[in-house]
Parts: C-alpha cells; sequence; structure tokens
C-alpha cells in the first residue's frame, strides 16, 4: 500500500476523511463498508457504506477493541448488526482513547501481513495528525467542533428522552396485571428492559468518546510539559487537581485540548520571550462553570499580552467564550490566568469583527499592541492621515468610543493573531 496516500487523505476536508480512507484501502482490503470510532468530539462514531444488518451501531464497534488490544490490527469474523461478517479492525497508537477503524470485507480470503502493517500505519498517520489538531486547539476546528457537538448532544438529549418516555410507560403497560398472557407479557418486558439498557450504555460509551476527567486531561497536559522543558533547566511545580479542584468532574474533549494548547502557549512564551526563567507553576482546577487554569514564572515579569497573541491565545479561546489575563510584576514574575466556559454561551456573539476590512484589522492588530499612529504608518507604509481615517472607521463600525475599548475587542476576539 502507498503511504503516500496519507497526504491526500491529512489534506482532505475533515468530513471526507473516512470516504478517503476507503479509498486509499480499496485495492489492498477490499471492502463493502468503512467504520470509525474515535475521540472526535462532534461525531465519534461514523459509517459509511453497505451495512450487514438493520444497521452497524456504536456499541457493534466498540466491541471489537477487545481483539486488537491499545493498538495494531486484526482479521477475522465478528458480529455487526447480527450478522457475522469478515473485518479488518485497526487500533491507532496515537490517540487516547485509541481510535478504531473497522473495514466490513467483502470476502474471507485473509489479509497478507503487509498489507495489515501498511494498513495500520496509515492510520496511526491520520490519526496523529486528527490528534495533533485537537491538541492545539486549531480556532476553526474548534468553532465546528463545538457547534456540532452541541447540536448532537441535544439530539441525543432529545432521543434518549423520547425513547426513554416510551419504553417506560410500556413497561408500565406490560407489568399490569389485568394484562392476560403472562408469558408474552414476560418476554415484552425483557425485551424492553435491554432495550432500556441497551440506549443507557450506548449513550454512555459517546459519552466516553468526547469527555474526559479532569484529573485525566491535567495529567495529559503535564506529560507533555515535562517533554516541552526537556533539557530545560526549570523546574515544573504542578498543582495537581484534588477532589475540591473537580478531579472527578468531567469535561468536553474540546475544552481539556484547548486549555491545554494555552496552557503550553504560554508557558513557551515565558520561556522564549523572557530570561531568567528558573520555575514554572500550573494550575488547573474547575470554579463553578468555568475551567480554570494558571501559569505562573519567576521571571523577570516582562511578558506582554503580545507575546501570547503572537502565540494565538485569544484566537483559540474566542470560539468557547474562554478569556486570559496577564499579570507581569517587574522582578517578581508573571501570572497567566486563562479561564474556559464547561459549556457553550447560551446566546453565542458573533464576532464584531467581520465587519472590518483587512486593512483595517491590521491597523486594529496594531492598535491592540499600544503602537501609535505614527509607527503604526512606518510598519504598514501608508501615511499617518491614513491611519487616522482607518482608526476613525474602526471605531465607528465596531461602535466604540475610544482606542482602548477597540483594543479590548481585538484581544478578545483575536485580531492580534490574524
Amino acid at each position: 500500500m502507498d503511504l503516500s496516500k496519507a497526504a491526500e487523505v491529512i489534506q482532505a476536508p475533515l468530513s471526507e476523511t473516512l470516504s478517503q480512507l476507503s479509498a486509499a484501502f480499496a485495492g489492498a482490503i477490499p471492502h463493502r463498508a468503512i467504520s470509525e470510532l474515535s475521540n472526535c468530539s462532534f461525531a465519534p462514531f461514523k459509517f459509511r457504506g453497505e451495512s450487514p444488518g438493520p444497521s452497524v451501531t456504536i456499541a457493534d464497534i466498540a466491541a471489537l477493541r477487545s481483539l486488537v488490544g491499545k493498538s495494531g490490527a486484526w482479521q477475522g469474523r465478528a458480529v455487526l448488526a447480527g450478522a457475522e461478517v469478515p473485518v479488518v479492525v485497526l487500533v491507532s497508537a496515537f490517540s487516547v482513547p485509541s481510535a478504531l477503524l473497522v473495514l466490513l470485507r467483502s470476502e474471507d480470503t485473509p489479509v497478507p501481513d503487509t498489507d495489515l502493517t501498511s494498513a495500520n500505519a496509515l492510520w496511526d498517520v491520520v490519526t496523529a495528525h486528527m490528534e495533533a489538531l485537537r491538541n492545539e486547539a486549531v480556532p476553526a476546528t474548534i468553532a465546528v467542533s463545538r457547534a456540532a457537538a452541541a447540536a448532537r448532544a441535544v439530539a441525543i438529549s432529545d432521543l434518549g428522552d423520547a425513547y426513554g418516555a416510551s419504553l417506560t410507560a410500556l413497561l408500565g403497560v406490560l407489568r399490569d396485571r389485568d394484562v392476560d398472557d403472562a408469558p408474552a407479557r414476560a418476554r415484552a418486558v425483557d425485551l424492553a428492559v435491554t432495550a432500556l439498557v441497551e440506549l443507557r450504555a450506548r449513550a454512555d460509551l459517546d459519552r466516553a468518546q468526547t469527555e474526559e476527567r479532569t484529573g485525566d486531561a491535567f495529567e495529559r497536559l503535564a506529560e507533555s510539559l515535562r517533554r516541552v522543558l526537556r533539557g530545560r533547566d526549570v523546574r515544573l511545580d504542578l498543582g495537581t487537581p484534588g477532589a475540591e479542584e473537580g478531579a472527578d468532574r468531567v469535561l468536553p474533549t474540546d475544552i481539556a485540548s484547548t486549555a491545554g494548547a494555552v496552557v503550553r502557549s504560554s508557558v513557551h512564551a515565558m520561556l522564549d520571550d523572557q530570561r531568567g526563567v528558573r520555575r514554572i507553576h500550573i494550575g488547573w482546577k474547575i470554579v463553578g462553570t468555568v475551567l480554570r487554569a494558571t501559569v505562573r514564572d519567576d521571571g523577570p515579569g516582562t511578558l506582554s499580552r503580545g507575546s501570547l497573541d503572537a502565540r494565538r491565545v485569544a484566537e483559540r479561546l474566542g470560539p468557547l467564550g474562554g478569556k486570559v489575563e496577564v499579570d507581569a510584576v517587574p522582578e517578581w514574575g508573571t501570572t497567566v490566568t486563562i479561564e474556559v466556559p464547561l459549556g457553550p454561551p447560551e446566546n453565542p456573539r458573533e464576532d464584531p469583527l467581520t465587519v472590518l476590512g483587512a486593512r483595517e484589522l491590521e491597523v486594529l492588530g496594531q492598535l491592540a499592541r499600544g503602537r501609535r499612529n505614527r509607527d503604526i504608518a512606518g510598519d504598514l507604509h501608508i501615511s499617518e492621515s491614513t491611519v487616522k481615517f482607518h482608526v476613525a472607521k474602526i471605531l465607528e463600525k465596531l461602535g466604540v468610543g475610544s482606542r482602548g475599548e477597540a483594543a479590548a475587542l481585538a484581544h478578545e476576539w483575536g485580531a492580534t493573531a490574524r
């Protein structure tokens, strides 16, 4: 199998990843359907192709995980949608929890080990790329993920409520002793109870793919920071969350990944844009409905907001309604405080900066860094009077009365990183 196909899969839109993988595997592993179970926060379960029965479910695919282990490939026959079919199961070594890819084959002829190895390598490459997107919290991906996850959660909740109410009512009728035919009633009760258990199990499985404990998310962040600081003469102090800090509460994966990416960016800014940092403390806890992370160093206290903007901190937090504050005290160090709401806002706000043109965004970005009109003119190679004109239009379009208010909006919505 040609692993150069990995580039085609990765470069395709995320909605086409499964179709691209199917095409890449078609020659070496003929199949009639393909399914994915991953930690994608808006669609952890995906299926493309011909189902062997009524429908392949997330529970069917999850049950195959035990056949492979933490990573690798397996081929054989398995029960999906009530039918026994030949399958190839690939488990990624680069995602947590391990992402599964299942190929429902059209024949029983064994796949050569070399093709299985190549297929698993391609799946590892693709999932490593997806994990990087998740961990780096790419703003566009976060926005799509959050919107889709919210819609999916509502759909799952509505579906669960509807089925739960129906089955509960059914159980009430079937348990009525005035109903005749006891054997039929007993069988119907058994079926209804089984359906309720299955429904709840599927909901639990869905949550397991899209959520993680606060404590687990912090440990994943801590391990990544240990790698960042390896070889540096910097001590890492970890304020590991306990029960009071919400260690056992669950977080949506996009919240945990975004907070982790922003913390890592803050650490990089402290180390790269200052000298003399010897200790960095990381705190992480749930406060009400907010995940609050703090990053504190013992450096010279010269870190600027611009250092974080250059690393897209505000831009990453924007889609989630998060915010960041920088408190730098000369000779005492810097504290960066990051807050990310645990759920989407009830009334999501639209980006107010969309009314600005490209040049106005450039001017606003400079203005947000505290630059004077003369300096902005020099950097953008325009006249000072043109800068004044742009600033006046920016204030008018944003509906604010001062450069300071415009700068605050720029920081909140990531204009300094555009």
